[in-house]
């Protein structure tokens, strides 16, 4: 631990990065996958199970705490780490992606967004100095700058308006977090799916020398072959001494991709919603635990898994599960997903270190390829 914000890189391979960011509250192993708890909890997990799947950090979001149960009462009752019972890392996004996408009515101008919540109706404004402001009130660790995110395809000139508004926000950002020992603030890189864009705001972004530089507009319906060219794109633009955070991505494929590239963190809210409908992610692939299939299948989902979900449960119980919409189900899947994103993770640092990151890889994408088990 230190009294300081500081990423440290050990290690690279081609692209992929080894490192860790270290923080009053405890360091992030990188390449870091960190759990989204958006409204104060790891949706059907306690965090107890989260962290001991291997998670350093877990997400909060903004525009949903604001709302609920406000950030003003989560600061009067100790902060949000205190009130979730969760002593390590939190990072908040800024609320600006669930302004876009979640409020049924805003208005968007060069002072910020003002819209209705979609839990009650009653109106709000979001400034990016008040975005800082509810970061702080929550006590988060790492806060995101106030961005407009705009989803793709899009129109060239919207795609260029809302990055130019998103680096007018990370100055005023800048300026509101201040200095904050032991806290960081990142930017986020916009500009859609333009290259030039892209280049533009990564390197006004540089120019803010943020603690760290994040992703974003990406992983909001384009092919997988966009995202990561615009990486390919924006990251050599970027500071390397600065850690990479690749915003809302995504599946395994995703991020064994993205790593190679050289992205250092990820979030994605795909391993708790999938386990929750009934899909796994395995070292062989992804299993529908709903298919007919596993009715009377004995076997775990991984009995190579140190996760109790994957590894003493039969498919036939899950199956049962969730075909009855018993909640346990979702809560057995989400464990298991979160332990095999952890466990790729773990596998991704080891590859690096070691040096074999492209076979790791290799073999990690041919395992997906041979399927799920054979029925019994």
């Amino acid at each position: 631990m230190t009294d300081n914000f500081q990423f440290t890189l050990d290690k690279t391979d081609a692209g992929a990065r080894l490192g860790q960011i270290s923080m009053p509250r405890g360091e992030i192993r990188t390449p870091a996958f960190m759990p989204v708890g958006t409204v104060g909890t790891v949706k059907a997990m306690y965090l107890d199970q989260v962290r001991e799947t291997g998670a350093d950090i877990i997400l909060g979001n903004t525009y949903h705490l604001m709302l609920r149960p406000t950030a003003e009462r989560v600061a009067r009752l100790g902060g949000l780490h205190k009130l979730i019972r969760w002593e390590h890392p939190i990072l908040t996004d800024s609320g600006g992606f669930q302004v876009m996408s979640l409020s049924g009515l805003r208005k968007l101008d060069e002072q910020g967004v003002t819209f209705k919540s979609h839990v009650d109706g009653s109106l709000h404004h979001m400034s990016p100095e008040r975005s800082i402001e509810i970061q702080g009130l929550l006590g988060s660790d790492i806060q995101m700058q106030l961005d407009e995110c705009v989803a793709l395809p899009a129109e060239p000139k919207e795609i260029e308006r809302a990055m130019e508004m998103s680096l007018r926000w990370a100055e005023r950002c800048r300026v509101a977090f201040g200095e904050q020992p032991g806290k960081a603030m990142f930017g986020i890189v916009q500009g859609g799916d333009i290259p030039a864009l892209r280049i533009r705001s990564a390197e006004a972004l540089a120019q803010l020398d943020l603690k760290g530089y994040a992703i974003g507009g990406l992983a909001v319906g384009e092919p997988q072959d966009v995202m990561l060219q615009m990486l390919e794109t924006t990251l050599p633009v970027l500071p390397l001494e600065k850690p990479r955070y690749l915003m809302g991505v995504g599946t395994p494929d995703d991020i064994l991709k993205s790593v190679a590239r050289g992205i250092d963190m990820f979030d994605c809210v795909m391993p708790t919603r999938s386990g929750r409908h009934g899909l796994a992610f395995t070292r062989r692939g992804k299993v529908n635990i709903r298919n007919a299939r596993h009715a009377e299948d004995m076997r775990p989902l991984d009995e190579q898994s140190n996760c109790p979900a994957s590894r003493d449960y039969s498919r036939a119980y899950l199956h049962h599960l969730v075909r009855s919409n018993e909640a346990l189900g979702g809560m057995l899947l989400s464990w298991h997903n979160l332990a095999y994103y952890q466990e790729l993770m773990q596998g991704i640092r080891k590859a690096i270190a070691e040096g074999r990151f492209a076979d790791f890889m290799a073999e990690t994408q041919e395992e997906w390829a041979r399927g799920d088990l054979e029925p019994v």
